[in-house]
């Protein structure tokens, strides 16, 4: 798989602080669904949705969308890009102080990662999928193996924060922890050091889901 050696950061549009649904009606609505259409993400969805993942919260650069134990914040989040508009196919990493992406690589992974994911299909269906990884060092040296209780904890916070901003931005999403991990990394091209907690694919329903709910 070939890394992209110019890595020239891809600003995300301003992500918007005030919606048109209250959080009682997103968490209402939030299923785990498992059937996306073609339809393509904008750039200001993707934005809503990694800033709702980890994005700056506070004043001066510091606080974060989801609590993070030491203030360590050992969670790193990488997408697959399939289909988002304005934005070419590839893997990229989401770099939380500029709210921007850096490329990875280039082309479609979704079919790989898919596979790495026990062979769950509907997750090459999807245009977006987000991938939580986590450096477990980060937080470990000073929590020692609570740490990693609490790193799983911070990714169930993350991955609710992700699926409760798709509803309200009139998308769905279903979060994964069935997957090889050497795979993934594979798939991914994390870092040795990090290891994938959570895949959560996002994108539009078919056309059946809406009419059944």
């Amino acid at each position: 798989m070939r890394r992209v050696k110019n890595k020239t950061m891809i600003n995300l549009p301003e992500p918007q602080k005030r919606g048109r649904m209250s959080v009682e009606e997103a968490i209402n609505k939030r299923r785990s669904v498992r059937d996306f259409s073609a339809q393509a993400l904008s750039l200001q969805d993707l934005s809503q949705l990694l800033w709702a993942a980890q994005g700056i919260t506070g004043e001066g650069g510091f606080g974060r969308s989801c609590p993070s134990a030491g203030a360590l914040y050992p969670l790193e989040i990488y997408v697959v890009v399939k289909n988002i508009n304005g934005l070419e196919r590839g893997i990229y990493s989401y770099v939380v102080f500029q709210h921007g992406l850096e490329p990875v690589t280039k082309g479609d992974y979704s079919e790989e990662l898919s596979d790495a994911c026990l062979s769950q299909v509907f997750i090459a269906q999807a245009p977006l999928v987000i991938s939580i990884s986590a450096d477990y060092e980060r937080i470990t040296w000073k929590y020692g193996e609570r740490g990693i209780r609490y790193i799983w904890i911070e990714a169930g916070h993350c991955g609710q924060n992700i699926s409760l901003q798709a509803v309200s931005l009139g998308l769905v999403s279903v979060p994964i922890g069935a997957f090889w991990d050497r795979e993934v990394k594979k798939v991914l091209c994390i870092p040795q050091n990090f290891d994938p907690v959570y895949v959560i694919p996002v994108g539009y329903p078919k056309e059946k889901y809406k009419r059944r709910n």
